[in-house]
């Protein structure tokens, strides 16, 4: 892997957002941090937005404090200045940012060294309005479960099987590893309120994919990448390796991709899924019975997983798309402000 020094003069300023909620994630939150801190593409800041959570936003605030106004790399702790929840919070990381660029880090992940050099370099065009990477499960069993399928990966938060490799254009980037010009941030109002992560007990998603397809209509001519050389690697929890666990994210999911092609049409916002459930899904099925056949562990449970969480999330989106039509889906663009630099939720400790 490259450690170049990349010329700063010809790519953009980038800060780094990241989003935190529980103090059960002390040391992940910790860990990321650090990887920050140790990119070879120096981030210009580091924002921790807390989400309704005193304790640690004052936990935190004791640990990194605050070294100067401008000084390079610093490390800001800011209270989410909008509702519960992961849109509202990485809006306000955003409205507080200075950096060209604004890219986001899960709190329970740490990046490769040149996450934000590939990044940085992707900006050179332009056209480029948001660049994803690769994310990588890190499984608190240390192995795969042998009955997890790759192709359902994004479940965990990761990159799945299906994706294309190398640098290519996609419809939209994964939340979790991503960056985004913030004058394209800035012209869409940012990511809506009411769709994705709230504190609810189920594990909704989709806020990233309904904010790339606003920003791909309202900017013309904008390129969205994913650089699979842009690596984090992701911790996924012992209750995240479980059968229900799967289920329940899918069925999650199908609420949420009902929320989106509620607003932005159908075509758009299923447009991705409709390869993926047509030929990803099959072939890891197909991939599944054959290494049962052939008495390979984990094969029949591999194509079981992916037919469930097919069933969940066509249950979901059903009832979802119900919900949508009888106007219980709604949700809200800019409910926090994303045209900063400002100072707002900044402190409160």
């Amino acid at each position: 892997m490259s450690t170049a020094p990349a010329e700063r003069t010809t790519a953009p300023d980038v800060s780094v957002v990241v989003c935190v909620y529980t103090e059960d994630r002390w040391d992940d939150i910790l860990a990321a941090v650090a990887s920050v801190a140790a990119q070879s593409y120096p981030a210009r800041e580091t924002l921790l937005v807390v989400d309704h959570n005193p304790a640690l936003l004052r936990r935190l605030a004791k640990v990194y404090g605050d070294d100067g106004l401008g000084a390079p790399g610093r490390v800001r702790v800011l209270a989410n200045a909008g509702p519960r929840g992961l849109s509202a919070g990485r809006n306000t990381g955003v409205a507080a940012s200075s950096g060209e660029v604004v890219a986001f880090l899960d709190d329970d992940a740490v990046a490769e060294r040149d996450w934000l050099l590939h990044f940085a370099r992707a900006y050179a065009d332009p056209r480029v309005m948001a660049v994803g990477g690769r994310t990588q499960p890190v499984w608190a069993s240390r192995a795969r479960p042998a009955w997890f399928p790759e192709e359902m990966d994004w479940a965990v938060g990761c990159t799945y099987r299906g994706l294309p490799p190398g640098r290519v254009r996609v419809r939209n980037v994964l939340g979790g590893n991503a960056s985004f010009r913030r004058s394209a941030l800035a012209a869409v109002g940012g990511f809506a309120s009411g769709i994705g992560r709230d504190g609810h007990r189920l594990p909704l998603g989709c806020e990233e994919t309904e904010l790339c397809i606003r920003l791909a209509r309202a900017v013309p001519g904008a390129v969205l990448l994913i650089d699979d050389r842009a690596v984090i690697h992701h911790r996924v929890p012992a209750e995240r390796e479980r059968f229900g666990y799967l289920r329940t994210r899918a069925y999650a999911e199908g609420l949420s991709k009902a929320l989106v092609a509620h607003s932005v049409g159908a075509r758009d916002g299923l447009a991705s899924e409709r390869r993926y459930t047509t030929r990803v899904l099959p072939a890891g099925v197909a991939r599944g019975l054959r290494d049962a056949l052939l008495g390979r562990p984990g094969g029949a449970g591999r194509a079981a997983a992916i037919l469930t969480g097919v069933a969940a999330a066509a249950a979901g989106y059903a009832l979802g798309s119900v919900r949508a039509r009888r106007g219980g889906g709604r949700f809200t663009v800019a409910a926090t402000p994303v045209d900063g630099p400002s100072d707002a939720g900044e402190g409160g400790v």
